[in-house]
C-alpha cells in the first residue's frame, strides 16, 4: 500500500471514529435505546450516512473519470443467500443483546471504554469461528 493510499485510509478512519463518538454511537447504552425504539438520533444519523453513501456511489463515477486512489470504478456482485442471512440474523442478535458494533466497538476504546473489549473478544472469537467453519465446508 502507498504512502498517499495509507494516509488517505487513516484519515477516513480517524473521520469514521470521529463520526461515531460525535453521534454517541459508540455507548451502547445509546444504540441499546436506539434498538427498542426509545432514541431516533441514530437513525437520523444512520439515515444521512445511507443517503451520502448512495449518493457518491451513484454520482462519483458519472462526475470523475477514475477514483483519486484506484484506477477504476467497479461493480462488486453480491448475492442474498442463506449464508448471508443467518449471519446478518446472528450479528443483529449480538448488536441487539450487547448494544455493539465492531466499527464503534473500536472507536468506543478510543473514548476510554475499555469494557468494549470483552464485545471486541467476542467479535473477534465469531469471526475465527466463522473462518472455520467456511474453510471446512470449503474442503
Amino acid at each position: 500500500m502507498g504512502a498517499s493510499r495509507f494516509f488517505a485510509v487513516l484519515v477516513s478512519g480517524m473521520l469514521f471514529g470521529f463520526g461515531l463518538a460525535l453521534s454517541t454511537m459508540v455507548s451502547p447504552e445509546v444504540v441499546l435505546s436506539f434498538l427498542r425504539f426509545q432514541d431516533w438520533g441514530l437513525m437520523l444519523v444512520m439515515g444521512g450516512a445511507m443517503g451520502v453513501t448512495v449518493l457518491a456511489y451513484q454520482l462519483a463515477p458519472r462526475l470523475m473519470r477514475r477514483p483519486v486512489l484506484g484506477d477504476h470504478f467497479s461493480v462488486r456482485p453480491s448475492a442474498l443467500d442463506r449464508d448471508t442471512l443467518v449471519g446478518a440474523a446472528i450479528f443483529g442478535v449480538g448488536w441487539g443483546i450487547c448494544g455493539v458494533c465492531p466499527g464503534p466497538a473500536i472507536a468506543g476504546l478510543g473514548t476510554g471504554n475499555l469494557a468494549q473489549l470483552v464485545a471486541l473478544g467476542g467479535i473477534a472469537v465469531g469471526a475465527y469461528l466463522q473462518g472455520l467453519w467456511a474453510s471446512r465446508r470449503a474442503s
